[in-house]
């Protein structure tokens, strides 16, 4: 198992992140293992016998659990997911690009990752929710704020972050179990749902809103910055995506770009027994990091990590996990970015602009600041 000599974090480093692994487990200087191999992560993510995901203190739900329990809270939270039913949004998702592309345009200086990913993120997501347009200055500064806190490591900035998000969410919540009659929404339909034989605890209802706001805000930010990023400096892959492409491949297009520089970096498990990993032998109960990111680049997998081979590289596309965990936002995340970058195209070309690159750092990836240019079409 690889150990930096230098004694740096495996998981701390720029754009050394696009490098492939040296090898596919390593251990971080706090003794967290971190799998970086393709086939490892695979390994890792199919096992929640071996390796569980009940790692946090505090309530995750779904993504805390483990077997049955997890499949029952899974089929609740499909529910609300299913391409069928998030495609309804699908003109609120484009009406809103199309206006946050508008104010891009018109704006002096404009970065791809807050102007345009974030905006759109806290927008298209209030809308998706039904919660009050009022809130998306306070959701925009807690967008930079988490992202601050992220980047520190403080655990108690960290926490103070995740307080005020729960606030926020207390404060949609309440008035939807004190007065349902007066809302038609999908976080009313949640805070109501007895697919379970029972409603949802208050606690649950908080857990289940921030896995699909919380993170979710900083991820489809984050994704639209690294997509920007890659159509700026590829103008042939841009031209095509405003020519118009079916969905399918838009969505073959989406997955690639985000396998090449994947924001969403990693997940944690922690083994149950004894297990050999990449020929690293882990005790029971040791913390184990899937690094998605190093993972979709493995050359082992992939023999050039960088080339964009949308078709080749679809079935090893680890961008939105394996296995039981399988990202079930998938196709909401798709018809958002698909909406936002076709309008924005439809709009105007994208290119570079003067200013700082800035790459985002562990635990979040793609890139913190992006200035880019916008032209009129």
């Amino acid at each position: 198992m690889h150990t930096d000599p230098t004694g740096r974090d495996p998981r701390k480093f720029g754009d050394e992140l696009l490098a492939p692994p040296r090898c596919p487990v390593a251990h971080a200087p706090d003794g967290e293992v971190l799998v970086l191999g393709h086939a490892e992560a695979v390994e890792v993510a199919a096992d929640p016998q071996r390796f569980s995901s009940a790692v946090s203190a505090h309530m995750q739900l779904p993504n805390g659990l483990d077997g049955e329990e997890h499949a029952r809270f899974r089929t609740l939270i499909d529910a609300y997911l299913e391409p069928a039913v998030v495609e309804k949004h699908e003109d609120a998702f484009r009406r809103t690009a199309h206006h946050v592309a508008a104010e891009a345009l018109a704006a002096d200086s404009v970065d791809a990752v807050l102007d345009i990913g974030a905006r759109f993120a806290v927008r298209s997501m209030t809308a998706w929710l039904g919660w009050p347009e009022e809130f998306e200055e306070r959701l925009l500064a807690w967008v930079v704020e988490n992202f601050a806190a992220t980047r520190s490591g403080d655990r108690s900035r960290t926490a103070a972050v995740a307080a005020e998000f729960d606030g926020i969410i207390a404060e949609v919540v309440r008035p939807r179990l004190e007065n349902p009659a007066a809302f038609d929404d999908v976080t009313c339909q949640l805070v109501h749902d007895t697919s379970l034989g029972r409603k949802l605890e208050f606690p649950e209802i908080v857990s289940i809103l921030r896995n699909w706001t919380g993170g979710d805000l900083g991820s489809m930010a984050l994704s639209i910055g690294v997509i920007l990023h890659a159509l700026a400096h590829e103008p042939e892959l841009q031209e095509r995506l405003r020519q118009g492409v079916a969905r399918e491949e838009f969505t073959a297009i989406a997955d690639e770009l985000l396998r090449r520089d994947n924001p969403f970096v990693s997940n944690r498990r922690i083994t149950t027994c004894p297990v050999t990993l990449g020929g690293a032998e882990l005790p029971e109960g040791q913390r184990v990091r899937i690094h998605w990111t190093a993972a979709n680049r493995d050359p082992e997998k992939f023999a050039d990590p960088d080339a964009f081979l949308p078709a080749e590289n679809a079935a090893a596309n680890l961008v939105w996990g394996t296995g039981p965990h399988y990202c079930p936002g998938k196709p909401l995340s798709m018809l958002e970015l698909r909406a936002m970058i076709e309008e924005l195209l439809a709009l105007a070309h994208v290119s570079s602009a003067d200013g700082e690159t800035v790459r985002a750092l562990h635990p979040v990836g793609g890139w913190r600041r992006f200035p880019v240019e916008l032209k009129a079409t």
